[in-house]
C-alpha cells in the first residue's frame, strides 16, 4: 500500500486539507454508531493517495469501440480460464447456481471480468481509496457513504481492517461489491460466520448470484441473442428501450444471427433490439435478465461482455458481426463539438460534455431524421461528419 504524506495539498474546488476533512468525517463516523476503536483504526494516521485523484480525474480521451471491448472482455485466454476456473469448482459452483436459479457460466462470467476469476481482485487499502474520494469532493457523499458501510463491517465482524482491498474506485473481493452493496447483498455461503469474498470463492460467487436473483433474474431465460436486421429495417421507428415480443420482432424480419429457426416458446419472449454500432452493425434482442446484468455494471458493453463470455464458456460461437471498424466512435472532444452543434441545430443533447448518453443519442437520432440518414444514434465519425456539416451550412443567428 502506497501512502503519500501531502498534509498540506488540498482538495478542489474548497480547499480543504485531508487533515481537516477526517476531523469533520471522524465526528460523523462515530455519529452512525461506529465503535470508537473501529473509527481509530480507519482514520488514526490516514493518509491521501494522489494516485486516486489523478486516475478519478483522468477521462480517457479516445473511446474504446464496443467490438474491441468484446475482444478483450470475451478472449480466447478468458474463455480458456473461464473453462477452467468452472471445471475446477464445479461442484461449488453448481450448487451456487441451483441455490439462487442463476446460470452457472453467467457467475462465472463475471468473476472472470470482476478479477480475472479470483487472481486479480486489487490490492488497494479500501479505506484509503474512499478516504481519498471523499476528500476530493466529487463524489463525497458516496464516498463517506461507504466508509460508513466500512465501520459497520468492521463492527459487526464481516471483515478485519487489513482484509479490506480492492480496487483503487473502492470496490472489493472477487466480485468487486462496493460496501453499501456488500452489506445489502453478500453472503456466508459455507456457514463459517463470515461473508469472505476476498478468498472464499463460495462466498464470493454466492454473493454474486444473490445480487442478481435479488434483481429479478429469470431461471432458464435467456439473456442475449445476435440478430441479423434486414436491409428494409424502418430503424426510424425504431426505439432502444422499447420491448416487443419476438414473434413481433420476427415479423419486422427479425432472425437469429446463427441461422436457427425461432422456437415456440422463444417467441412468446419479451425483448428489446440493441443496435450497439449501429446499424451498419450486429443486432442483438436483450431480454430481462440482460438488465439484470446492468445491475451489476450498467453499461452495455458490459452486460454483453458478460452475456457473451458465458455462452463461449458454455461452447457457444463468437458474434457473426460484421463491426463498423471503419467507423470508430468519437473522442470525447469531438462528442462535446458534436453536442454542441446539435444544440445550436435545435436537438437539444444537454450540456456538451463528452458523454453520448442517452440525450445525447435521442438528440442524434432527432437529427438523422431531419436529415435522412438511418436513426439509429450511433455516434461515429460519419454521424460527427453530417453533423458538423450541417451546423456550418446553418447561417449564424438562425
Amino acid at each position: 500500500m502506497a501512502l503519500i504524506l501531502a498534509p498540506t495539498v488540498h482538495a478542489q474546488p474548497e480547499g480543504e486539507t485531508f487533515d481537516a476533512w477526517v476531523s469533520g468525517f471522524r465526528v460523523r463516523l462515530a455519529d452512525s454508531g461506529a465503535a470508537p476503536e473501529t473509527v481509530a483504526s480507519m482514520l488514526d494516521g490516514l493518509t491521501p493517495e494522489m494516485r486516486i485523484i489523478e486516475r478519478d480525474g483522468s477521462q480517457p480521451e479516445f473511446v474504446r469501440p464496443i467490438w474491441s471491448y468484446l475482444e478483450i472482455a470475451a478472449s480466447d485466454l478468458r474463455i480458456a480460464n473461464g473453462r477452467e476456473a468452472y471445471e475446477s469448482d464445479r461442484a461449488l459452483v453448481d450448487a451456487v447456481a441451483a441455490q439462487y436459479g442463476v446460470r452457472a457460466e453467467t457467475l462465472i462470467a463475471i468473476w472472470g471480468l470482476e478479477s480475472s476469476y479470483g487472481q486479480i481482485p486489487g490490492n488497494n487499502d479500501i479505506i484509503q481509496a474512499l478516504a481519498t474520494l471523499a476528500w476530493e469532493g466529487r463524489r463525497r457523499g458516496w464516498a463517506e457513504d461507504q466508509l460508513i458501510a466500512v465501520a459497520h463491517m468492521i463492527d459487526n465482524g464481516y471483515a478485519t481492517r487489513d482484509q479490506l482491498t480492492g480496487s483503487w474506485a473502492g470496490a472489493m473481493g472477487q466480485m468487486q461489491f462496493i460496501p453499501t452493496t456488500y452489506l445489502e447483498r453478500a453472503v456466508d455461503f459455507d456457514g463459517d460466520g463470515r461473508r469472505n469474498i476476498w478468498t472464499n470463492n463460495g462466498d464470493a460467487l454466492a454473493s454474486a448470484a444473490n445480487l442478481l436473483a435479488r434483481a429479478g433474474w429469470q431461471t432458464g431465460a435467456p439473456t442475449v441473442i445476435e440478430v441479423s436486421v434486414p436491409d428494409d429495417f424502418d430503424v426510424g421507428r425504431w426505439n432502444p428501450d422499447q420491448n416487443r415480443l419476438v414473434s413481433e420482432w420476427a415479423m419486422r424480419g427479425i432472425s437469429r444471427a446463427d441461422g436457427h429457426g425461432w422456437s415456440a416458446d422463444g417467441l412468446m419472449l419479451t425483448a428489446r433490439l440493441e443496435l450497439p454500432a449501429g446499424i451498419a452493425g450486429p443486432g442483438f434482442l436483450t431480454f430481462p435478465n440482460f438488465r439484470v446484468i446492468k445491475r451489476y455494471n450498467n453499461s452495455t458493453a458490459y452486460a454483453l461482455g458478460v452475456a457473451h463470455l458465458a455462452d463461449r464458456i458454455a461452447g457457444g460461437a463468437p458474434f457473426a458481426g460484421p463491426w463498423p471498424v471503419d467507423d470508430v466512435p468519437l473522442t470525447r472532444t469531438q462528442t462535446r463539438e458534436m453536442q454542441a452543434a446539435m444544440n445550436a441545430l435545435g436537438h437539444d443533447s444537454g450540456t456538451p460534455d463528452g458523454l453520448a448518453g442517452p440525450r445525447t443519442r435521442d438528440a442524434l437520432r432527432a437529427f438523422q431524421r431531419a436529415h435522412g440518414h438511418a436513426a439509429d444514434g450511433y455516434a461515429g465519425r460519419a454521424m460527427y461528419d453530417a453533423v458538423m456539416a450541417a451546423s456550418v451550412a446553418v447561417p449564424a443567428g438562425e
